[in-house]
């Protein structure tokens, strides 16, 4: 059994991985789609990720070891947090020794490894890009520990596969009301720690607008690609800890059948497909803000979560 759980839980991390540039693709498709414009294959991030990993890297003269290593220590947090949220089943060793704390941690080193990093070289651009990655990131993370404890209250645990658990076993749980403010208030988190519309805009290199892209515009081929790649990992793992907060049907218990898990893995593409569409309709609907209202839009997701848990202390206890 022991065997049996290390495999599942190198199975997810491979899965992860594999399907993170798909969804990407899927939620660009969407939003050409609905903007009438003519659409990328689906499969396009795993060309440019191809391309660059073919490339000749390109290294700035004054760059540091920290410059040289920060895309594979990026990359790998983002691997390790995969490996902590449970997309397909809760049978996860790893996630027994790590709770949703330490993945708010996880996404917090990634972050500061890449502002680094963007300051290392001393170029106008990476300097900018850091600080408003730092501005962001100060604002988001209260707001998704906000959310985090909601269903740490509820829920009675701080581990994302107990979390799953037990809404699978008490399904009246997730009628409560305070979940509808976290989920609303986790929806704006993930598009601001995304870099997604109407915090900032994947698709542009604007100085005036740009913030993940101002930090990674000296990086180029293979440290590109997996900046690239920790992106599109980290907005999966973002989506799999919605999926387990709030509709965890699909995933598989501990002692599952293998068609449970096939099952799991079948209803994870079906979650995908939904949350890509929703994703870029949200961001054909949305106009980009100006820096500046950023922290009015993540003070707005913290007073929602602060809401939900005041609705569940008061009204569901």
């Amino acid at each position: 059994m022991m065997a049996m759980s290390y495999a599942w839980q190198v199975g997810e991390c491979l899965l992860a991985i594999a399907l993170a540039p798909l969804f990407v693709g899927w939620v660009t498709q969407c939003r050409a789609w609905l903007q009438n414009r003519s659409a990328p294959v689906l499969w396009q991030p795993y060309r440019v990720l191809r391309k660059l990993f073919h490339k000749d890297a390109a290294l700035a003269t004054h760059a540091s070891w920290l410059f040289r290593g920060a895309p594979y220590a990026v990359f790998a947090t983002m691997v390790v947090a995969a490996a902590i949220v449970p997309s397909i089943t809760t049978d996860l060793p790893l996630a027994r020794v790590a709770d949703a704390i330490a993945l708010v941690g996880l996404f917090a080193t990634g972050r500061v490894i890449i502002a680094l990093a963007a300051m290392d070289i001393g170029t106008a651009f990476g300097s900018l890009g850091a600080r408003r990655e730092m501005m962001i990131g100060f604002l988001t993370e209260p707001a998704l520990l906000m959310v985090l404890f909601n269903a740490f209250l509820m829920f009675g645990s701080t581990a994302l596969p107990t979390i799953v658990a037990n809404t699978l076993t008490q399904p009246h749980i997730v009628l409560h009301a305070s979940l509808a403010f976290a989920g609303v208030a986790f929806v704006m988190v993930l598009l601001a720690e995304n870099a997604r519309l109407p915090i900032d805009n994947p698709s542009t290199h604007l100085e005036l607008t740009m913030i993940h892209e101002a930090m990674v515009l000296e990086y180029s081929a293979c440290h590109l690609a997996l900046i690239e790649w920790a992106s599109w990992l980290k907005l999966f793992n973002y989506a799999c800890i919605g999926f387990a907060l709030f509709v965890p049907w699909g995933i598989a218990l501990q002692d599952a059948s293998p068609w449970g898990f096939g099952l799991a893995i079948v209803m994870l593409g079906v979650k995908l497909v939904v949350a890509g569409a929703a994703l870029a309709l949200l961001e054909t609907v949305s106009a980009k803000l100006r820096l500046f209202r950023a922290p009015e839009f993540l003070t707005m997701a913290f007073l929602l979560a602060v809401l939900g848990l005041l609705v569940h202390l008061l009204l569901e206890v």
